[in-house]
């Protein structure tokens, strides 16, 4: 029964993306909303993403400092562990599971209160593909924004890092710089950006699924943020594990 419910939603959500990535009607209108879409999904974020990442890099760096220091350990490991962490996980991966809560659920609830209130309806009598209308500008924006939020996570993250190490004293900058900058490979910003990209379309297209296909009224628009957040989260975990073995390998 479950599998299939579950392969019955796949082909929905299928059909659903095939009407999202037909040519828009108006270019000028496409762009239009990609701006609105671009400044409220993303330029928004910025503010959240910059202050999570401050934080936890002051964290890891703490953590390191705490547990993997020793007479036998060079000093800059801990800048150099403090970097991978931010590089090739938390900036990509967890980032992108804080935002399928924020950015998702916002989606969700959008379009789901357009359905519930007809709006959807009024566009489809009026001969406009709503799937590609509401849908399709949201996917593009986030794929644009999630690289510029990356970068911004991880520079977030090294200064968190610097911070916490001349407020406290537990690391100086020099050890800590040397730590940052030790056989740094900038393949592995690259495979952070590129794991986002597809972290973005899954909150993007995932997320507007849930929202488009709402049956009922109020409450049924709740249930579908809670099931769209809980859905991209663990497909942005699934496919963490699929990208990180191919692209680390």
């Amino acid at each position: 029964m479950i599998i299939t419910k579950s392969i019955s939603t796949f082909g929905k959500y299928l059909m659903l993306m095939h009407r999202v990535f037909a040519r828009p009607e108006s270019i000028k209108m496409f762009f239009r909303q990609f701006m609105r879409e671009l400044y409220k999904l993303g330029v928004d974020s910025i503010p959240i993403v910059l202050l999570i990442s401050f934080f936890i890099g002051a964290v890891i760096c703490i953590q390191m400092k705490l547990n993997i220091e020793s007479a036998w350990m060079p000093k800059f490991v801990v800048g150099y562990a403090t970097r991978e962490i931010l590089i090739l996980e938390f900036s990509s991966s967890m980032m992108c599971l804080i935002l399928s809560g924020k950015v998702g659920s916002n989606i969700t609830s959008e379009i789901g209160t357009m359905r519930v209130t007809q709006q959807i309806d009024a566009l489809e009598i009026m001969g406009v593909n709503s799937a590609n209308f509401l849908i399709f500008p949201k996917v593009t924006a986030l794929i644009f924004m999630i690289p510029i939020l990356v970068i911004f996570s991880i520079a977030a993250g090294i200064a968190g890092s610097y911070a916490i190490g001349m407020f406290t004293g537990i690391m100086t900058p020099e050890d800590l710089t040397t730590g940052l900058q030790y056989e740094f490979s900038q393949w592995y910003i690259w495979c952070s950006i590129i794991k986002s990209l597809f972290f973005a379309f899954i909150i993007s297209s995932v997320a507007s699924f849930y929202g488009y296909n709402v049956e009922g009224g109020s409450i049924e628009v709740g249930k579908a943020s809670t099931n769209s957040v809980v859905s991209c989260s663990a497909l942005i975990l699934f496919a963490d594990i699929v990208l990180t073995q191919l692209l680390m390998q």
